[in-house]
């Protein structure tokens, strides 16, 4: 016995370790981001134009470019998402080919940003003509984010007991309806989870959005899905990288900003997806 609660000590011993090894570093990145960049937050930082070619003025384009951008690619890839991984959950037979579209899809969450903002380039900006336009941006960003939501969907659906099914077919229910009333009810947290997964990794990309939508200075708001768009992520690299002599505080800003709507948004998700969790 002391065999036992010794191998299960050294166990939680690791696992305690393996988890600070994770969190601290986080931690500390978030503390230094805070640090540097709360004297810079101020109403007219956050919602006035830039000016001087981004040397003052404000993030509000960028603040509400990121927003357009999260919310149209989510309304785009979260139904088609969603069915997707409907079909192949309740609908599709287990057949060679439905094996290779889940393997597709395993290795399409795998690959890089870089790699979806040629394809939005090629697609959607040269070939359909929408131009560097927030279409353009938000689709390739919808793309993108599709394996993420039709893996976690799948994976919801399959959670849900069998046993809901042969009780709704024994009642005389359709597939669809079974599905519907019964399946998807209870399988909602788990694809609300891989919304804000998505939502997250939207919201903090760059690559994609530099082929496809980000413009560097834009002293006015899109009044258009055709218009350019300044996004957070590619704003900040521009302030980083490009533009001698910007405020440290500005960046580090510019940081915690983005920092701050990602995780108000997937707060906003987790409380939601908390709140149907209880009632059900």
């Amino acid at each position: 016995m002391r065999d036992e609660g010794l191998k299960q000590k050294l166990g939680f011993g690791v696992l305690l370790m393996a988890t600070l090894v994770v969190v601290i570093p986080v931690l500390a990145i978030v503390i230094l981001i805070v640090t540097k960049g709360w004297g810079a937050l101020s109403w007219n930082f956050l919602f006035t134009m830039p000016r001087d070619g981004m040397r003052a003025g404000g993030i509000f384009p960028a603040i509400v470019g990121t927003f357009t951008l999260v919310f149209v690619s989510i309304a785009f890839s979260l139904p088609i998402g969603v069915m997707a991984a409907i079909y192949l959950s309740e609908y599709a037979k287990d057949n060679w080919l439905t094996r290779t579209i889940n393997l597709a899809i395993i290795n399409l969450a795998g690959v890089s940003s870089v790699v979806f903002g040629l394809f939005g380039l090629s697609l959607f900006v040269i070939f359909l003509k929408f131009g560097v336009s927030i279409i353009s941006g938000s689709l390739t960003l919808g793309i993108m984010t599709l394996p993420v939501i039709i893996t976690t969907t799948r994976e919801a659906l399959r959670a849900v007991p069998r046993s809901y099914r042969e009780v709704s077919f024994s009642l005389g229910a359709s597939r669809w309806q079974t599905v519907r009333h019964s399946v998807l009810p209870r399988a909602l947290p788990g694809i609300l989870t891989g919304a804000i997964l998505s939502v997250g990794r939207v919201a903090g990309e760059t690559a994609p959005i530099l082929f496809t939508v980000a413009a560097f200075y834009l002293p006015h708001l899109p009044t258009s899905l055709s218009d350019q768009a300044m996004a957070l992520p590619y704003h900040l690299y521009v302030i980083t990288t490009q533009i001698p002599g910007i405020p440290e505080g500005f960046r580090y800003g510019t940081a915690l900003v983005l920092i701050g709507i990602v995780l108000i948004m997937n707060i906003a998700a987790s409380v939601l997806r908390s709140k149907y969790r209880r009632k059900r």
